[in-house]
């Protein structure tokens, strides 16, 4: 039995059996599917978890009340990985009251069409609920990343339950750290609202916050600042750290070539730089990249008159998450018409804020010595004084 605080413990589960989390993200520590207890006068449950894992979140939740029986069930988000065990919670436990907004009881009808609620509870952005000696204080916070999504302030021992905002991959019973997989979750699952995230940071600034309780990943209390500045600078789009993030594309080799030849030249220069095959490594790292570093260097064919898919994929996840407030850099490489670099920055017109290196690169099949020269005038500018 895990405590958050003496009144305050953690009935979550770990999930070492899902292989990709939403569908398409690679978790190999597994994920860990957060609900917690408050116990006072009147029981709150915080979420339920995984449908998946039902069974053993009840089980935790058996022994944590220890024969008491909780008053509420508070949903701050409607995403089955936290409210998929609402059926069975309300089967065990009918006499227990379900929170949420008008949001979340619609949606939940949508999931739950044969759940019929004889206790529930609206509540309205801002409004409070006794406990006894807490005081939860609902704060709605729609699209981080649902409309339905509120975060929870208890006041007495000034923990926030924070939805899915500061959550991370990988389960609980494995080391990692915390900013790698925060990041990959945050700029994956939430970076398209970053504007949104801006707006539940400036209500959280508000808070006197003593620790932070996600839906995903550990339990925050100690250097909070580090986190929430963390979550400032992802949700503002501002690049994280300096470097190069070079993705690229190669059919036979030649691309690679002159990415592996730029590479070389930006680190003899001691700039930190991170390089993704984008046909075999997970997109999701390549994306995380190229939001952290403040440069982004994109090398790929010309196919089919246009570029090779994985570059296309790639740029598509760029630009669908709002990418922006950074400087670009192209190489091409056609054997009769290149038309890659067009194409790469046509598909970028919609990003904000972007500007492009004077050195683009141009292959034609493969490198020669004038191409060469190009790549090193290229690295030679990544690496100025300007960056």
């Amino acid at each position: 039995m895990t405590k958050v605080t003496n009144s305050i413990l953690y009935a979550g589960v770990n999930d070492h059996e899902v292989d990709l989390f939403e569908g398409q993200y690679v978790v190999p520590n597994g994920m860990a599917y957060n609900s917690y207890v408050i116990l006072d006068e009147s029981i709150a449950v915080m979420d339920t978890v995984d449908v998946h894992k039902t069974g053993e979140w009840l089980a935790n939740l058996e022994e944590i009340l220890s024969g008491r029986t909780p008053s509420y069930l508070v949903v701050q988000h409607m995403e089955p990985d936290h409210a998929g065990s609402i059926e069975a919670f309300v089967q065990k436990y009918p006499e227990a009251t379900v929170v949420g907004n008008a949001k979340t009881f619609a949606i939940m009808g949508q999931f739950f069409p044969e759940l019929n609620l004889d206790k529930k509870l609206a509540v309205k952005d801002g409004e409070a609920l006794s406990l006894g000696a807490h005081e939860l204080h609902f704060t709605f916070a729609p699209m981080v990343h649902w409309p339905e999504v509120m975060l929870t302030y208890e006041s007495a021992e000034k923990v926030l339950f924070s939805a899915d905002a500061f959550g991370k991959f990988g389960a609980l019973d494995v080391e990692e750290d915390w900013a790698c997989e925060a990041r990959r979750y945050y700029i994956g699952i939430v970076g398209k609202y970053g504007m949104m995230v801006q707006n539940v940071l400036k209500k959280a600034a508000a808070l006197d916050i003593a620790v932070i309780c996600p839906l995903h990943g550990p339990v925050l209390r100690e250097n909070l600042g580090y986190y929430l500045n963390l979550y400032d600078i992802w949700s503002s789009y501002r690049p994280e750290s300096q470097g190069v993030c070079v993705c690229y594309t190669s059919v036979y080799g030649h691309t690679k070539e002159a990415v592996e030849l730029l590479c070389g030249k930006l680190e003899e220069a001691g700039v930190k730089v991170a390089c993704h095959d984008l046909a075999r490594e997970d997109m999701a790292e390549a994306v995380e990249d190229a939001f952290r570093y403040d440069r982004l260097v994109l090398a790929t064919t010309t196919y089919n008159a246009g570029i090779f898919p994985f570059m296309r994929t790639f740029i598509d996840h760029l630009t669908e998450r709002n990418f922006q407030k950074r400087t670009v850099a192209l190489i091409e490489n056609g054997s009769w018409g290149p038309m890659a670099a067009k194409v790469m920055q046509e598909m970028l017109q919609k990003a904000k804020e972007i500007t492009y290196a004077e050195n683009n690169v141009t292959i034609k099949s493969a490198l020669n010595e004038e191409s060469k020269a190009k790549v090193e005038a290229l690295a030679r500018e990544l690496a100025s004084e300007k960056f």
